[in-house]
């Protein structure tokens, strides 16, 4: 079977830059073992597949290990590829997926991706967590992902992860955010996810979901600019709006081609 594959840069405007998502338009759904099958063959940290319905867009979302149940640059890569490629005629975009239905609108080259906020609330460090770290945080939080808050930027800059205790940690599916405060920005954060083929994600449009109404809370303002300064590097254009968060970027295409399969 010969399907289409694209590859996107989601939440940058430049190649290299932001996270790497394949999208995968279906006419019907494949087993799952074949599409955990094509999302270790692509190799990157979320394959997207995506099946029209119409009114809606079935969408479903995987690493190379499991299925996920949110992903944002994975959906920003989806949009993109509707919008800028397959020419999809609606304003707004109503995604049907596993954390309800998600919508994507698009002003100019901006994407803003209506989500769920997850308020973290205050947690103990586990000590394998705190083993696994060069730099101990300030405060802990926990949501879907642990949130370590640190107290500058170049703090999450310069920490490091032993990946053989990380990897001891069993999170399922979540993570592990490093954020602070931000020098040229709102806040900034790292992402890490244990026994994942890929330890740091570049950037990690779930995570908002948490960090978000956290720093809108601390810093007092709805509207904020947000920066995940792993190597590739992402920028954010955040909103926090009571139980939903518009989490908003920019993406580029890499390369469009075609995959075959059983």
């Amino acid at each position: 079977m010969k399907l289409e594959l694209y590859q996107i840069d989601a939440f940058t405007d430049k190649t290299f830059g932001g996270n790497p998502a394949c999208v995968v338009p279906l006419n019907d759904w494949l087993p799952d073992h074949t599409l955990l099958k094509i999302t270790k063959e692509n190799a990157v940290a979320e394959t997207a597949f995506f099946v029209d319905r119409g009114d809606k867009i079935h969408l479903r979302w995987f690493t190379p290990e499991i299925e996920m149940d949110l992903c944002g640059h994975a959906t920003l890569a989806t949009a993109h590829c509707l919008k800028s490629i397959l020419n999809y005629p609606k304003d707004e975009i109503i995604f049907e997926t596993q954390s309800g239905d998600l919508t994507v609108s698009k002003k100019n080259d901006l994407y803003n991706l209506d989500f769920p906020s997850r308020m973290p609330v205050p947690s103990e460090l586990p000590d394998i967590i705190g083993k696994s770290l060069n730099t101990a945080p300030v405060e802990v939080y926990k949501s879907r992902d642990y949130m370590l808050v640190y107290g500058t930027e170049q703090e999450i800059e310069n920490i490091k992860v032993d990946r053989q205790v990380f990897d001891q940690i069993n999170l399922d599916p979540g993570g592990v955010i490093v954020t602070a405060k931000g020098e040229s920005c709102d806040f900034v954060s790292r992402f890490f996810t244990p026994q994942a083929s890929i330890l740091e994600d570049p950037v990690t449009g779930s995570a908002h979901c948490s960090l978000i109404p956290f720093w809108s809370l601390r810093l007092g303002k709805n509207k904020l600019n947000a920066i995940q300064i792993s190597d590739r590097v992402g920028k954010l254009y955040c909103q926090n709006k009571k139980d939903r968060v518009i989490i908003g970027g920019k993406a580029k295409t890499y390369s469009i081609g075609n995959l075959w399969t059983e």
